[in-house]
């Protein structure tokens, strides 16, 4: 190749180039000057092309410089779902907040009330550890059913409830356990005794009441015994349980009259009766 050939080669190197700023500068300064509307259909766009983070910056930028705009709400909702969608539950349950808060009127508002309880379901652990997530959880799922009775998000909401509701009852009943073979019977009582209170509707309230009077049966407190084995009966008449039951009852009366029963009920201080 010849200098002259080279140079020329250069200069058409360099003049494409040149081209391509002017052509990226014109492309970045249309894409400043887009409307909300146009904003928000390009950042729609890449929230459904999986394109999140994008997506986030043209949906906040729509905050910040439309905030009174037509989509300035759904804006706001597409921002809370990327959040969701990355999995960002904590920052995502803020921007529904945000939706709920700022912008009461919108028809996002809700989606937004059922997906703030979907962040803390999302959350929530296996039922070994804490459940404050799953507390929170049922709090918004129940605020959505009551608000919004005629959506048809409700089922799914009901749903969840019973579902996390048998978690905590699960993790109450291991509890109840755990101090059941340790001899803390008073403590085993108590735990059981929440179990049938709160969650009754539970797999886990059934054996829980019997289990009660299994524990009250240890502390030779008999009358309150032969009261929670006659509730279980009443309420649970086909359980597979039933038979225990009655054995139970059974091995009450051998024990002796109701009277000398709630005489030893008195004195609170069986070696059975841990604290």
């Amino acid at each position: 190749m010849t200098l002259s050939m080279f140079r020329g080669f250069v200069l058409c190197l360099l003049s494409l180039i040149f081209a391509m700023l002017i052509s990226s500068c014109g492309s970045s300064n249309v894409v400043q000057n887009l409307s909300a509307e146009e904003r928000f259909d390009l950042g729609k766009k890449k929230y459904l092309n999986g394109d999140y983070l994008e997506a986030i910056n043209d949906f906040q930028l729509i905050k910040l410089q439309y905030p009174a705009s037509s989509v300035a709400d759904d804006a706001q909702y597409y921002l809370a779902e990327c959040r969701y969608a990355r999995e960002e539950f904590l920052l995502a349950s803020e921007e529904y907040q945000s939706l709920k808060r700022l912008m009461a009127s919108s028809p996002f508002v809700p989606q937004a009330q059922y997906k703030i309880g979907m962040c803390y379901y999302s959350l929530a652990p296996r039922s070994s550890l804490d459940q404050t997530y799953s507390r929170k959880a049922i709090e918004e799922f129940q605020a959505f059913v009551e608000e919004y009775r005629a959506d048809t998000l409700v089922a799914s909401a009901e749903s969840k409830i019973r579902e996390l509701n048998t978690r905590l009852a699960q993790k109450l009943y291991e509890t109840a356990d755990v101090y059941e073979k340790l001899d803390y019977n008073k403590s085993a009582t108590l735990y059981y005794d929440m179990i049938v209170e709160q969650y009754h509707d539970t797999e886990y309230a059934e054996p829980a009441l019997l289990k009660k009077a299994k524990m009250l049966v240890k502390r030779k407190k008999f009358d309150e015994a032969r009261t929670e084995i006659d509730k279980f009966l009443t309420r649970y008449p086909s359980s597979r349980l039933r038979q225990d039951a009655e054995s139970l009852r059974s091995s009450i009366e051998a024990l002796g009259s109701p009277s000398s029963a709630a005489g030893g009920s008195q004195t609170g201080s069986a070696p059975a009766d841990r604290h």
